[in-house]
């Protein structure tokens, strides 16, 4: 039979199995109309799309993890770079693992205003067994949850590179990822009491990029600088980054993952609106990063008289964790204001920082801490229902806690078993003395 025979009979088959259900096939025209003429999507389908909203940002946001490991192995000494791919790799699995171990529940389960959830494995329904009810399935919330966490732990591992050892780190990344950030997580995100007063952090400025400052901060302050970084008369001693290249790649990784960060934290996209807002957030998240770049070029070259690009990368990435807070309501003037903020702490900041002595060796701190802040605190201007006191309140909440409870466990980890290699590991480089593999041998 022809093709052409083929298609007529096929016509004429479905032509007829109509006209032996008429009543069945006018329900269903009858319904499709209803639904087109009302713009509202069956129940199935915003439970599928609200999914896949989930699905996509939670792997694009897994991708992360890829652009913290490059950026981190491109900015530290080609001796410590298999340190940073190890840490890496190994923070997010502990992490994943973590979040289901307790992390989950400890922010979301229970907490009813309160301080923290509950203890304990997450269970998720068997196959076949979630119907949809809450919007959109469990088990791909609890995927776009888990990668946050781990985002957090990456925070920590940049600042406190090149000396630390690395089992104390995962017992950090252990605790951080599976009881801290998940406590102070449920204080808003959880509906704790920060929630009840109407705190607002839309997808993390300060929950995720401020906690892994401050845990950050609390690490270098007690392990210190690294050796020869800082000179007895105050003079600063670089240390340049092994590999520009693969920092500038990770950094347009992270980038590229920002969009599923803010944008799938609009938490639907199973309606026309949903879907406008999910662009918006794409829109601003963008600008704020492209202004953030923009104006740490620009004040360099007043300042230094030379554009550096580390400084320009980190830009970006301040100006990514600025708009995080509220990517929705800026307009375009004031996206473009708040990412260019981010700008102006990472070139006051860095400086700032070796002032200090504190050695931060990918400046995490200023972009993911000071930032962070930055971006909390600024909610207000364009977001009518929250308030600049309310903001500060959850800020220095949030900051108290993570900070003092991290350099505790960083202090009993040094105490008990220590947390610096020695001297002599140090100087050979923590890709001989830790990993046993060198990302550069060829060049050693």
């Amino acid at each position: 039979m022809s093709s052409k025979l083929k298609y007529i009979a096929g016509f004429a088959a479905l032509a007829a199995a109509t006209a032996a259900f008429p009543a069945f096939a006018q329900e269903e025209a009858a319904e499709a109309v209803v639904e087109v003429a009302s713009g509202a999507p069956a129940a199935d389908t915003v439970v599928i799309f609200n999914t896949l909203l989930f699905l996509i940002g939670g792997f694009l946001v897994m991708w992360m993890a890829a652009g913290f490991a490059m950026l981190e192995m491109g900015l530290v000494r080609k001796k410590n770079a298999s340190m940073q791919g190890l840490k890496n790799i190994a923070l997010y699995s502990v992490g994943g693992i973590m979040f289901w171990f307790t992390g989950y529940n400890l922010m979301y389960t229970g907490v009813d205003g309160g301080f923290m959830g509950s203890f304990g494995p997450y269970v998720f329904p068997g196959p076949g067994m979630d119907d949809g009810a809450a919007g959109y399935s469990v088990a791909s919330d609890w995927f776009f949850q888990m990668v946050f966490c781990a985002t957090t732990a990456s925070i920590v591992s940049g600042t406190v590179a090149e000396r630390i050892k690395f089992w104390p780190f995962i017992i950090f990344t252990v605790i951080l990822t599976g009881i801290l950030y998940p406590i102070t997580g449920s204080w808003q995100w959880g509906g704790g009491w920060l929630s009840e007063m109407g705190f607002s952090d839309f997808a993390g400025s300060t929950l995720v990029h401020s906690v892994g400052g401050w845990a950050a901060l609390a690490g270098a302050l007690v392990l210190g600088a690294r050796t020869g970084k800082y000179a007895a008369d105050g003079s600063v001693h670089p240390m340049p980054g092994s590999n520009i290249p693969l920092a500038v790649l990770g950094t347009f990784i992270l980038w590229l993952g920002w969009f599923g960060f803010n944008g799938a934290s609009q938490l639907a996209i199973g309606s026309i609106a949903d879907a406008g807002d999910v662009s918006k957030i794409f829109v601003n998240t963008n600008l704020a990063a492209a202004a953030g770049a923009v104006v740490t070029m620009i004040l360099l070259q007043i300042v230094y008289k030379r554009v550096d690009v580390t400084m320009v990368l980190n830009g970006a990435l301040a100006g990514l964790v600025s708009i995080t807070a509220e990517p929705l309501t800026p307009s375009v003037p004031a996206a473009l204001f708040i990412g260019g903020i981010g700008g102006v702490i990472v070139v006051v900041f860095v400086p700032l920082l070796d002032k200090l002595k504190i050695d931060d060796v990918v400046g995490a701190i200023p972009v993911h801490l000071i930032a962070g802040i930055w971006g909390t605190f600024i909610v207000p201007l364009t977001n009518d229902g929250t308030s600049f006191g309310t903001q500060i309140v959850g800020i220095v909440a949030i900051g108290a806690f993570t900070f003092i409870a991290s350099f505790v466990i960083w202090f009993i980890l040094k105490a008990i078993m220590g947390i610096r290699v020695s001297p002599e590991e140090e100087e050979m480089g923590l890709d001989k003395s830790e990993v046993g593999v060198e990302a550069y041998p060829e060049f050693m």
